[in-house]
């Protein structure tokens, strides 16, 4: 990725998207995920093609009143890491620039591999993802 994409997709995210843990599932431990909100799909598809990620249509109940609107969801690992990794320098909202720093340099000091928790490993998962909200 060139750097004026990188600094193009910062900004997107600094006025668009958020950085945020979620759980794929209810029973799981949250995870790194970035999405990106509009109703400009064009534009949502040129970031999907630099950075993967799906896009999912929002159900418009209006068509007549409302545009479409869209969202980009970056769920993967890899791609999370290496979007937040060559992204973070160019973010400017203090909030998002201090949450993808911290998942960039603790989220893989608190998951196991195999996704096993020890009580301690457990407890460390938990106090990362509190210490993640308060950011």
């Amino acid at each position: 990725m060139k750097e004026w994409e990188a600094a193009y997709i910062a900004g997107i995210i600094d006025g668009e998207g958020s950085i945020t843990l979620t759980r794929m599932h209810s029973k799981e431990h949250r995870r790194p995920c970035i999405s990106i909100s509009s109703n400009d799909k064009e534009m949502l598809v040129f970031i999907q093609n630099l950075v993967g990620g799906g896009i999912y249509n929002k159900k418009n109940y209006n068509p007549s009143k409302f545009q479409n609107s869209y969202t980009l969801y970056i769920k993967k690992k890899e791609d999370v890491f290496q979007t937040l990794g060559v992204v973070h320098a160019f973010l400017r909202i203090e909030r998002k620039k201090k949450r993808a720093e911290w998942i960039l340099s603790n989220y893989d000091s608190v998951t196991p591999r195999n996704g096993k928790y020890n009580e301690t490993m457990l407890s460390n998962k938990i106090l990362f993802e509190e210490r993640f909200f308060t950011l």
